[in-house]
């Protein structure tokens, strides 16, 4: 099973810049979107139809913000709408989809612009804790796919030093996810790659991505029962639909 992850910051802007030609190419088995800035009724569908991909979205009750879907050409036995946690569902920041061998979650995490927001991202996380500690209870096997909006170690983002102070890689963000993946989940790129300068969002500003000054921030987070399965996880830089760009993980549950 391969799966992708994309923050397309806004599928219709993505669609406009030949999303489906990439996704046609890339030829995921499952995708999961993050802000997708849209309803499903905004969202020229009928092109994911005709691709062969069902698809599930979750939309913000604000309209053109935040936003979650998955894209899955095997029809999945369940579908979940949101964590039942209503500020969180509010913002359309969750959706998982199950299939007799595993569940894949598509998660956009909070970023912490402003004082405001960052209380707030630490509330999320730690109900999402929370709520996953009590779900993989039932689903053991899951795959939490998203834009974390959080680096995990210096190797994971550009000028590590410079940056300490800001909203993605405070230590007290870097230590979330620390426990997080502590708790039974296994970070599938770093798994199989060491190596530095590997990101997955570049500012816009400053010829960054030009200059790969980036932030590795979107993640597929393996539960450690499929850890045998990880066949490999990659990054792909050359999709240029986002100011991010997708990440990977093929598992093969042949092993």
């Amino acid at each position: 099973m391969n799966i992708l992850s994309y923050n397309v910051n806004g599928i219709r802007a993505a669609l406009k810049k030949d999303f489906m030609g990439w996704l046609q190419a890339a030829a995921p088995d499952v995708l999961c979107l993050q802000e997708t800035k849209a309803l499903k009724e905004q969202v020229d569908t009928e092109l994911l139809d005709a691709a062969g991909y069902y698809h599930y979205w979750f939309s913000a009750e604000k309209k053109g913000y935040s936003g979650v879907a998955i894209l899955t050409k095997e029809k999945p036995k369940h579908v979940a709408y949101g964590t039942g946690i209503d500020h969180i569902d509010f913002e359309g920041r969750v959706i998982r989809v199950d299939f007799e061998s595993c569940s894949v979650i598509s998660l956009y995490l909070p970023s912490g612009t402003n004082s405001a927001r960052l209380d707030y991202k630490f509330q999320f996380m730690d109900e999402f804790q929370a709520y996953i500690d009590s779900l993989k209870k039932e689903y053991p096997n899951l795959v939490i796919c998203g834009d974390y909006n959080i680096c995990h170690e210096a190797i994971d983002i550009h000028e590590p030093v410079r940056n300490k102070t800001v909203s993605g890689f405070l230590p007290e963000e870097r230590a979330w996810l620390n426990g997080f993946l502590k708790s039974g989940f296994i970070d599938s790129f770093r798994y199989l790659n060491p190596d530095p300068h590997h990101y997955s969002w570049w500012s816009y500003r400053a010829n960054a991505r030009a200059n790969n000054k980036g932030w590795r921030i979107d993640y597929a987070l393996v539960s450690t029962p499929l850890q045998k399965h990880i066949a490999r996880s990659y990054i792909l830089p050359e999709a240029r639909h986002s100011d991010h760009c997708p990440v990977g993980v093929e598992l093969n549950f042949d092993l």
